[in-house]
């Protein structure tokens, strides 16, 4: 049983992981690197920036102490945007006691390198069992305790059993899942997806495109998957077609959001100066893009979102060109 954990990062996601593993009678160590927001954290138990009115458990300990938070701890959470995640644990990994599990929760692929986080993770921290949780949970949902059903992928099965009771409770269901790429992948490239779906939303262009565009897009992130190692079975579970609906649909999600701006006439810096939160889905689209080329693997949707968002294309113009595209027989992948 786990009575020490600590999570790496203090936006939403972390704040909510720590708050699960406080919930389950875990000392939680919440490590931020600003001074002044980790002390606002500890004078005001709450998260006003990313979570307003969650009020922080008293197992929660914020701090910028990185050597007391993982001196002794038994189990580490990084909560670190994927673009930030070398930098971070480039100064952290020696303070990481040997063997200690680590548990992912980004989504992104890092665009120098095309690596997924637990691959940047792994490297860091050698011998260390390394874990991804991900699937439909919306930080903001999850605060308020609303059902959530996710999925932990490890390599390594007494890992994921303990990190599995550890996350679960009686409003957040972890699955258990040995499929570490797939589960991973499938959370980084549905944000590609999601940011099509808000510049149709931002269009008006309705239900019936909005289906199409989940239905072939999850066609195309499980194609390059496949290529890069993962099971199919993954993209029609939770971390696949569970994440999709969910970022597509909710006005919570913050690629989606984006994409919503862009579509109403909003340019690319306008949505990044606005945003008080990373948007993991803008430099993944720059790097889906190119993996799909390494590997010969057609990716017309993701194609159209990057011409929108670093080659000026209109998005009508992008819309109407995915609609005009060759005729040809449906094919689930």
């Amino acid at each position: 049983m786990l009575t020490k954990a600590t999570v790496v990062g203090t936006g939403a996601m972390g704040t909510v992981t720590a708050q699960i593993l406080a919930g389950n009678n875990i000392h939680v160590a919440l490590l931020g690197r600003r001074a002044d927001f980790v002390e606002q954290l500890v004078q005001a138990r709450e998260n006003r920036r990313y979570l307003p009115g969650l009020r922080l458990a008293e197992r929660i300990t914020p701090t910028t102490d990185a050597a007391a938070a993982l001196g002794n701890t038994e189990m580490i959470v990084s909560a670190i945007p994927c673009q930030h995640v070398r930098a971070i644990w480039g100064e952290l990994a020696e303070l990481v006691p040997a063997g200690v599990p680590l548990c992912s929760v980004a989504k992104g692929i890092e665009i120098d390198t095309l690596l997924r986080p637990s691959e940047v993770l792994a490297a860091f921290v050698e011998g260390s069992p390394v874990a991804v949780l991900s699937g439909p949970s919306i930080a903001s949902e999850v605060a308020r305790c609303l059902p959530a059903t996710v999925v932990l992928a490890c390599d390594d099965d007494p890992t994921a059993t303990r990190m599995q009771h550890a996350l679960t409770t009686s409003w957040f269901r972890v699955y258990t899942n040995t499929d570490v790429a797939g589960v991973e992948l499938a959370g980084a490239l549905k944000n590609v997806v999601a940011i099509a779906a808000g510049i149709l939303d931002g269009l008006r262009a309705g239900d019936n495109a909005k289906a199409a565009l989940l239905t072939r897009g999850l066609v195309e992130i499980t194609r390059l998957a496949l290529v890069l190692g993962a099971r199919q079975e993954t993209f029609v579970g939770l971390a696949g077609v569970g994440d999709l609906v969910t970022t597509c649909v909710s006005p919570h999600g913050r690629n989606r959001q984006a994409g919503e701006r862009i579509g109403a006439g909003a340019t690319l810096d306008d949505v990044l100066r606005e945003s008080n939160s990373v948007i993991e889905g803008i430099p993944t689209t720059r790097a889906v893009l190119q993996l799909a080329a390494r590997h010969q693997v057609e990716m017309p949707i993701t194609q159209a979102v990057h011409d929108v968002l670093f080659a000026g294309k209109p998005p009508l113009a992008a819309i109407t060109e995915l609609m005009n595209r060759p005729l040809k027989a449906e094919r689930p992948s």
